[in-house]
């Protein structure tokens, strides 16, 4: 029952922007149908071959939902009454309405096809036989965009790597949708409708009731997730960029828009609690985009100093709202780690007081440091960018200082050489020793300086050479503004040298974080030593699930407690080459760790894009692990090349668990595929930095039996 319908604005009394005129689906003649619509014009719907047209309304049936009479007698449910209970009464007599399906019925015999063929054409362009030149058309698209795939993939990727990719964009295309939520209606609710009861205006999203979404927005998934996420939209802009640049910016500065933004700062969060905390990746997503889609000398300044503009109002909510005593340590609920804590971050603490999160503190160090580089980019063009880059350099060092010195050693636990939040409740800190996310994701904040582009700042280097002199007592705990052997540009960073080799010994420990499909949001050492806080007789735990979720503390089956994310294994990437960028041969450490094999950190980035790749390719028995072991998906030759992109993935099979909705997220399988992780430029500046993934020795664990081609073709 292929089926053409008009959206119901009509029935919702005189709203702004909305048909309110009620469009028409009429029989034009057999096997066509005519669509008009005041807004859209005339439209001309054929479908092929003896199926009988069957017209009604596409409005609620009142009766069956609330019991009282619709005023209209064929309601939006009428196709079913008629094809299921054989009510052909439900439909309508006359050949019109706002809702139309072709009705076939076709008995198929095992093994074989039938095709049914549809076409929708403005009625101006409509041919004269609307099937003449059908395969042609089909055959001429389908040519197409193999040549567009074909352009945006790497020529040298193996046929299974442009199999992800073309895959990932394409879920990332498809997943564009038509967004209309406008608050100020929705809690005044239709004028020709029922008003919605009183506590409706005491509900969630009342104080966003300037927001006006009326846009097509990338979702994370139409079908399952078919609303946005603030955060994942984001993610969503970086292989974004690559198939179409112009989305790309223009979804970012929409998020950054008067009638998105609230007035206090903050970017709406999604439907479900646009007020609730997302982690503030927007900017990095500006920086990224704006690097991707033009070479040096020919980027879109104009977007980078629009979104710079904006961004710096999130951020001083930021600071403003998430920092309880002003000393730069940071709290701000969930951060897009969910369940990850010992508490429900999103809620009072059960001890009373407050959190001072590492992680929290990190993606605040990281955004000062990704400010900082814009306005420094800005600067080259307009002096007065300069004070803003010397506002946010010292900003991060105070942040950095806090996170590394502050009650004498900040997050930083020396015994462990980790990084942990801190529980303050009645003039105690009590560090919170879960090995998770929350401890590696200090090692994102990192930046390096080039010198070339300081030295044409002199406002800024003038303050950058007093700060450095005058805070000298910071030199042993910050990475800050060490000068590079070779390039001779500088590095700010959360942790030192010595504090990041102790982190990266975790992480690179098969035994807690490293996966052989990527880093785990929880150590696997909880497995047999789960972390127990007790407040009282209630006893709070972390232990390590690889899979769903077994807490329903935190709604359901939501689960950071094991799984394999793709957006923080992302953006601890992107670090691991911008350390080395700075550090290059000079900084080793075991990978994994205790195998004896030295590893530059350029080598580490690659052998854990490869690991997270691994995960949507075949491996030598044809599986890919983001099926897990269904044999349908690897031998069935109609299902082997289908890669489903689920929203995490199992810590020690990489199998795809939660809703396959995540295409933005895990479509940065592409950007790991395609090597194309940090910025080109730099890339090429440092090549001689760099070795091959392939030179690094890999255990038989870490191999799972991917060929060296595939590895290869990751970072």
């Amino acid at each position: 029952m292929p089926t053409l319908w008009f959206r119901n604005t009509w029935s919702w009394g005189k709203i702004p922007e909305e048909c309110t005129s009620k469009p028409t689906l009429t029989l034009d003649r057999h096997g066509v149908v005519r669509a008009h619509h005041e807004q859209l014009g005339e439209y001309l719907f054929a479908y092929e071959g003896d199926a009988a047209p069957l017209f009604t309304e596409n409005e609620t049936n009142a009766v069956r939902l609330y019991g009282y009479a619709n005023g209209n007698a064929f309601a939006k449910d009428a196709f079913h009454e008629y094809a299921v209970h054989g009510r052909a009464d439900a439909v309508k007599p006359a050949n019109t309405g706002t809702k139309f399906a072709a009705y076939y019925k076709i008995e198929i015999e095992p093994g074989q096809l039938q095709v049914v063929r549809l076409r929708l054409s403005s009625k101006n362009e409509a041919p004269a036989d609307s099937f003449g030149e059908f395969d042609a058309v089909f055959a001429k698209r389908v040519e197409e965009a193999d040549e567009f795939y074909d352009a945006v993939t790497p020529a040298e990727a193996d046929q299974e790597s442009k199999k992800v990719a073309r895959q990932g964009y394409a879920g990332l295309l498809w997943s564009k949708q038509f967004y209309n939520y406008v608050i100020r209606e929705w809690l005044s609710g239709d004028p020709a409708q029922p008003p919605p009861p009183a506590e409706r205006f005491n509900g969630r999203n009342k104080e966003w009731s300037h927001l006006f979404n009326r846009d097509i927005i990338s979702m994370p998934d139409k079908w399952e997730y078919p609303w946005f996420a603030a955060w994942d939209l984001a993610f969503h802009m970086i292989p974004f960029s690559k198939i179409d640049p112009d989305f790309a910016k223009k979804q970012l500065n929409l998020f950054l828009r008067e009638w998105y933004m609230h007035a206090n700062g903050q970017i709406p969060a999604y439907e479900f609690a646009f007020g609730d905390v997302n982690p503030p990746v927007h900017a990095w997503a500006v920086w990224r985009v704006y690097k991707m889609t033009g070479p040096r000398g020919q980027r879109d300044l104009a977007f980078l100093e629009s979104a710079f503009q904006k961004l710096m109002l999130n951020f001083t909510w930021w600071v403003n709202r998430k920092d309880a005593e002003g000393n730069n340590l940071f709290s701000g609920g969930f951060l897009g780690l969910d369940n990850i804590g010992v508490f429900d971050r999103s809620k009072p603490l059960p001890t009373g007081g407050f959190l001072q999160q590492a992680d929290g503190t990190a993606w605040m160090g990281f955004y000062c440091l990704t400010m900082l580089s814009i306005a420094i980019e800005l600067a080259e063009n307009n002096p007065v960018y300069e004070d803003m880059a010397s506002k946010f350099f010292e900003h991060f060092i105070s942040i950095s200082d806090a996170m590394n010195s502050l009650g004498g050693t900040g997050l930083w636990d020396e015994q462990d050489g980790f990084f942990y939040d801190k529980l303050k409740v009645d003039g105690q800190q009590i560090p919170l020793r879960t090995r998770s996310l929350v401890g590696l994701l200090p090692l994102i904040a990192v930046e390096n300086l080039e010198t070339a582009k300081i030295n044409k700042l002199p406002g800024f280097k003038k303050r950058m050479e007093w700060f450095l002199n005058y805070r000298k007592d910071l030199a042993g705990l910050i990475t800050y503004c060490d000068v590079c052997p070779f390039t001779g540009n500088r590095m700010l960073a959360i942790p030192t040298r010595e504090r990041l080799q102790r982190a990266l010994s975790y992480m690179l420990n098969e035994n807690e974080f490293f996966s052989p499909y990527g880093l785990r949001s929880v150590s696997r050492v909880h497995r047999d030593h789960p972390y127990v806080f007790r407040v009282g007789n209630d006893e709070h735990r972390v232990d390590y699930v690889p899979g769903e979720g077994t807490s329903y503390l935190f709604g359901g089956n939501s689960n950071w407690r094991g799984p394999i994310w793709f957006p923080i294994n992302f953006l601890i990437v992107e670090a691991l080459e911008r350390y080395h960028l700075f550090y290059g041969d000079s900084f080793k450490v075991e990978c994994p760790t205790g195998s004896g094999n030295m590893a530059t950190l350029k080598q580490v980035a690659n052998e854990l894009s490869r690991r997270l790749s691994s995960i949507f390719l075949p491996n030598e028995n044809g599986e890919r692990p983001c099926h897990g072991k269904i044999d349908k998906y690897a031998t069935d030759p109609h299902w082997r090349d289908l890669v489903l992109f689920n929203e995490y993935f199992h810590g020690e099979t990489g199998r795809g668990l939660g809703a396959s909705h995540q295409t933005g997220w895990t479509a940065l399988a592409v950007k790991l595929l395609e090597n194309a992780i940090y910025d080109p430029d730099q890339k090429a500046a440092h090549e001689h930095t760099a070795r091959e993934a392939s030179d690094l020795p890999r255990t038989t664990g870490a191999q799972r039996g991917r060929s060296s081609r595939s590895a290869t073709a990751a970072v």
